[in-house]
């Protein structure tokens, strides 16, 4: 029962993920504008952000959105299909979970940030 319930999930994210995709696509908002300076800043503040996600998860998209929506160059990290990047998810932040934004700070000391909502207001305070 237990593979039939699996092969059951896996056969509906396969059919959902192309349309939750297009709708990020068509529902993605255009970015906030900045001048040339300003955005320069902007991009070298996120020099040291990574989000680790996975490429059809909704919370993952929701994070995504609000990326483009400020304008920001963050490193976008597949922990479902990259080995290594899951690895360092695990390894570092404890767990294999997503969306997860790495905040590497001048020093080097790294925080690992989980939760949509947690991330977004963050990105917010710090880039809105």
């Amino acid at each position: 029962m237990r593979t039939i319930i699996r092969a059951f999930f896996r056969l509906l994210r396969l059919v959902l993920t192309p349309f939750m995709l297009l709708s990020e696509k068509l529902s993605t908002p255009k970015a906030i504008s900045r001048s040339p300076e300003q955005q320069a800043e902007i991009d070298k503040a996120t020099e040291n952000l990574a989000l680790y996600q996975f490429r059809a998860c909704p919370f993952c998209i929701k994070v995504r959105k609000e990326i483009a929506r400020l304008g920001l160059n963050i490193d976008l990290r597949d922990a479902q299909n990259d080995p290594a990047h899951r690895e360092e998810l695990l390894k570092g932040g404890g767990t294999v979970k997503v969306p997860c934004l790495l905040i590497t700070n001048g020093q080097g000391e790294k925080q690992w940030m989980y939760e949509s909502g947690d991330i977004n207001a963050w990105l917010n305070r710090q880039f809105g």
